[in-house]
């Protein structure tokens, strides 16, 4: 009899426990991943006070992005919508462009046709662009791979612009030698184009757009094609990202293609990987340098944390710690740059005084 009452005991004091209203959920310990439905302005929310996050520490950092010139800033937990805001007159319906942080989605593509058997990232950008797309000698044109266009280490010259030309891809190093952030990445999207045999957009659209619920577009400027959409769009990559390239039951993107790309893809910029940038690695180099920076590329970020990041300041950050994905939209936050800024850093350090 005594057994059972200290057993009735135990019991009583744990359910209690459970019950404290005082201890806030971790971050995704328990709830299941949610993704919102296609077509539908519907999409589940949890609020600050479910999460323990700071109330006050939330109007700083809504202060801070206003006055540094964003459109709009997202956040999702576990897939849920914790923060939407649009600052400086956008809209939840207004689009805006993903600038280099839509490399990713190159990426994405690219695993997409390798899965479905139409290429390999190993084979030689030459099998499906026939040889002479640069004016590198055919031996040290033959030495591009595909996974050369998607690491940033074609070896050509990166100090020549925009303009992917044959008569502007000159050689500089052998491929595999040299990193240097270059827009000959978008030769993948021909690639894709040939392999395929159909338009990069119509590929886009059904293999990646349509099942994630995306909307936007890939709209001409100059010598590049960038991708535009809302902010919730943004987010719904950023949400299959963070699930490894799996939509609801949908493996859309290989699991082991996608690891391969959030994770250091070389050893020259360990900062990258296919065409994502990695936090939380011991070195990293910056676009337009040949010079390597040691530590962490946001040193307040996560070191988990892998970053799709486009001109002035577009950001997709992914946190698989703590089931979470940050987007940021807007102009450039101080002066432009092309990827990272210090902006990064000291919007880490206003969300890390929110949420901790």
């Amino acid at each position: 009899m005594k057994n059972i009452l200290l057993l009735l005991s135990v019991f009583f004091i744990l359910s209690c426990n459970s019950d404290d209203n005082n201890t806030p959920a971790v971050e995704g310990e328990t709830e299941e991943m949610y993704f919102p439905d296609n077509n539908t302005d519907v999409w589940e929310t949890k609020s600050l006070t479910e999460l323990g996050w700071d109330e006050s520490a939330k109007n700083e950092l809504f202060t801070f992005l206003e006055t540094k010139n964003s459109k709009s800033f997202m956040v999702l937990v576990n897939g849920r919508i914790v923060i939407e805001e649009y600052f400086n007159g956008h809209t939840a319906t207004t689009p805006w462009y993903w600038a280099s942080a839509g490399k990713t989605l190159t990426t994405a593509l690219t695993g997409i046709a390798e899965q479905e058997n139409y290429l390999d990232i190993d084979n030689k950008v030459s099998d499906y662009l026939g040889t002479g797309w640069t004016s590198a000698s055919l031996e040290k044109e033959n030495l591009i791979t595909c996974k050369h266009l998607l690491t940033m280490t074609s070896g050509l010259d990166d100090s020549l612009g925009d303009d992917v030309s044959p008569a502007n891809l000159q050689y500089i190093a052998d491929a595999g030698t040299r990193w240097a952030y270059h827009n000959v990445y978008v030769k993948l999207q021909d690639v894709v184009a040939e392999a395929t045999g159909q338009s990069w957009s119509n590929y886009f659209d059904s293999k990646l757009k349509n099942p994630t619920g995306m909307t936007g577009a890939w709209i001409q400027t100059g010598d590049l094609s960038v991708y535009w959409s809302t902010t919730r769009s943004m987010a719904r990559f950023g949400l299959l990202a963070l699930n490894n390239g799996k939509w609801k039951e949908n493996q859309i993107i290989n699991s082991n293609y996608f690891a391969n790309a959030v994770t250091p893809s070389q050893n020259i910029n360990k900062g990258y990987g296919y065409l994502w940038w990695i936090n939380g690695e011991q070195s990293y180099h910056l676009p337009q340098s040949q010079f390597e920076f040691s530590g962490s590329i946001i040193p307040d970020g996560s070191d988990d944390m892998y970053m799709a990041l486009g001109k002035n300041d577009q950001k997709i950050y992914v946190i698989p710690s703590k089931k979470m994905v940050i987007i940021r939209m807007g102009e450039a936050a101080d002066g432009e740059n092309f990827a990272l800024s210090g902006f990064d850093n000291d919007l880490w350090v206003k969300i890390n005084a929110m949420i901790n």
